[in-house]
């Protein structure tokens, strides 16, 4: 698999990890994919989500900002707010509370659900 594939798979199936109602950062996917100065590819990879089963809605900016969703903010926060997590303007409210962090040490192509290619 080439390089940019692997990482691709691993940013998704680590988006795919986070539960309902909480939300990680670019720099957090980043982190779990193995290369935790990629939250700008990582944004990338989000903007163009279209991967069935991935919660692309769930990753938000530094410090709970909500960032960009492919020019669908709106629709980014009432996704948000449908699994019960706070959005005043384009903020997380209580981010640090619903803040995901628990990602396996190593995320690889053989995860789980991970897509077998890019």
């Amino acid at each position: 698999m080439a390089p940019v594939a692997g990482f691709r798979s691993r940013v998704l199936a680590a988006v795919r990890r986070i539960p309902a109602g909480r939300v990680a950062t670019y720099g957090d996917i980043a982190a779990a994919a193995g290369s935790p100065r990629a939250s700008r590819a990582v944004g990338n990879i989000m903007r163009g989500c279209k991967a069935a089963g991935v919660p692309c809605h769930r990753v938000v900016a530094a410090g709970g900002r909500l960032g960009g969703f492919g020019g669908r903010g709106q629709l980014k926060r009432d996704l948000l707010r449908a699994e019960g997590v706070p959005v005043v303007g384009s903020r997380i409210r209580e981010f640090a509370a619903r803040r995901w962090t628990k990602f396996p040490p190593r995320l690889d192509r053989t995860e789980p659900g991970a897509p077998a290619s890019a």
